[in-house]
């Protein structure tokens, strides 16, 4: 052993008890030192005090048992640990390897055995038995070769991080692309394609992936906003891209949105995409590595495919947009023809819904009754004006024609293959129907009836009676209240009549925001 190469003991005054807390915001690499002698600890900690690794320093923890740094484990991620074999025991660090690999689950941080007694654990036996990373005399041990250990190890350990990453944010992907299908979900991909980018690019600081509406890419403000971000940025998804950036960045994105082109700055990119639907892309990563022109490709790629999955995705949401305002301007000529308000589809939409949420259905369900429940009268279409719009009481004739509605309606919407019109076509053909089965057309009973249906019906009369209508003036709300009690479990799915009771301002708040 050279001079050179010689470990110096630090005093022992050194804190070896506390576990070292980094200054706030610091990037550090943690490093865990297992062994029973103190002397090993400062040995380690003088040999690795100025140690840095792609601009990050070292930290240093100290666990003087096994027992000691399963503690220690499970309170912080190490990327490396330097462990003894015998400590409490022959076999303790042996055993602390399995603990950490089967039981605390962590694959990723590096382990080096290092022993001061090779008999007790041979090497071969050990590499062989237990997964570790490589295994040390202390002997050999010298400062030159544990400062090569640790950037061996830490370059493994940050290769192995990059990988967990990208398989995140492939997972991200993976999910989002199955909600595209499912509900038509662009923040769920466009998320993880962000994770996957940044994890590949080794992105430091984070990344932001927006767009701007409009040509002009001179529009900013209350026109732009961001649909995925990573690192520091995450806070600000939803928000205003002005939000997360200081007024220099905002600038540079700015003039980088004017000119139409990308910009790789000294550890920045931002990237400008044009889109079909006459908005503009725009992608900003803070905190890049030098990048090589394959990773530049990348980036390439995924603003390219996440700006045509984005387009189709907006034609998606656009259809939707224009079925359900199709639906809403058929229920209210509809409504239109039985002098009720337009209004009243309003109200029945959002009081469905609330209703819905109070039985905890699943999102898509509370969109699909939100947009099937102003196709509940439909059938009304089909009933001549003299009965529909009669001040009086209707004879037994004219209430058995009245009565046809609930079967032309379902008759009308049965037959499509879209899911808000088939769940339209059981509200319009049930919501006539009782839970005694004493409704019409077919007498259905209890839970026979659609629970569209159902939540349709409560909605429908709840409304009626606290509307003017042509042939009845406008109930008081104790009177509507009585009334529901008394029909629960006859007329009423009496489950969803408690939940209506027992939320009523959150009702008469939804009627006194569309007044007739």
């Amino acid at each position: 052993m050279t001079d050179k190469d010689t470990l110096v003991f630090a005093d022992e005054e050194d804190g070896l008890n506390e576990v070292s807390v980094p200054p706030k915001h610091a990037k550090h690499w943690h490093l865990l030192v297992v062994d029973d002698e103190p002397e090993v600890h400062q040995v380690t900690r003088l040999a690795l005090k100025s140690f840095e690794f792609q601009g990050q320093l070292l930290t240093i923890d100290s666990a003087f048992s096994a027992k000691h740094a399963k503690q220690l484990l499970e309170e912080h991620q190490y990327a490396v640990i330097l462990l003894d074999v015998v400590m409490e025991t022959d076999h303790a660090g042996l055993e602390l390897v399995k603990w950490i690999r089967d039981v605390h689950q962590d694959q990723h941080v590096r382990i080096i055995l290092r022993t001061g007694q090779p008999g007790q654990a041979p090497e071969k036996d050990v590499i062989k038995n237990y997964d570790i990373n490589d295994y040390k005399e202390k002997t050999e041990l010298t400062a030159n070769k544990l400062f090569t250990l640790m950037y061996s190890s830490l370059r493994s350990y940050r290769d192995i991080m990059s990988i967990h990453k990208n398989k995140l944010g492939l997972e991200g992907i993976i999910k989002g692309t199955g909600k595209i299908f499912a509900q038509h979900s662009m923040r769920e991909l466009t998320q993880g394609a962000l994770e996957q980018l940044t994890a590949l690019l080794q992105v430091s600081e984070g990344a932001i992936y927006g767009e701007l509406e409009g040509i002009a890419a001179t529009l900013v403000g209350e026109d732009n906003h961001i649909l995925a971000a990573t690192g520091r940025f995450s806070p600000f998804i939803s928000s205003h891209i002005e939000d997360a950036v200081n007024n220099e960045t905002r600038a540079e994105i700015m003039e980088q949105i004017h000119s139409g082109k990308n910009h790789f700055g000294n550890n920045h990119f931002v990237g400008v995409y044009d889109s079909h639907l006459k908005r503009q892309n725009v992608l900003y990563l803070e905190g890049l590595p030098k990048l090589s022109q394959l990773d530049k490709h990348l980036l390439q790629i995924f603003c390219n495919h996440i700006g045509i999955a984005f387009d189709n995705i907006s034609m998606f949401e656009e259809i939707e947009t224009t079925q359900s305002e199709i639906v809403y301007r058929l229920s209210e000529a509809v409504e239109s023809r039985s002098k009720e308000t337009s209004f009243h589809v309003k109200r029945m939409a959002e009081i469905c819904r609330v209703l819905a949420e109070k039985l905890n259905m699943e999102e898509r369900e509370l969109e699909v009754i939100y947009y099937a429940a102003p196709l509940h009268d439909i059938g009304k279409i089909a009933i001549p004006d003299s009965i529909l719009n009669k001040p009086g009481k209707l004879t037994d004739e004219e209430w058995e024609i009245m009565k046809n509605h609930a079967q032309i309606g379902r008759d009308i919407l049965g037959n499509s293959q879209l899911e808000v019109l088939n769940i339209g076509a059981q509200i319009a053909g049930q919501h006539h129907e009782r839970w005694d089965g004493q409704g019409y057309p077919e007498g259905l009973k209890g839970e026979e009836i659609s629970i569209f249906a159902r939540i349709a019906a409560l909605a429908d009369v709840f409304d009626a009676l606290y509307n003017k209508r042509c042939y009845k003036d406008a109930w008081p709300v104790e009177k509507i209240v009585d009334l529901l009690k008394r029909e629960s479990g006859k007329h009423f799915d009496p489950h969803l009549t408690e939940l209506l009771l027992g939320n009523l301002d959150e009702f008469i708040e939804i009627q006194n925001k569309y007044p007739d």
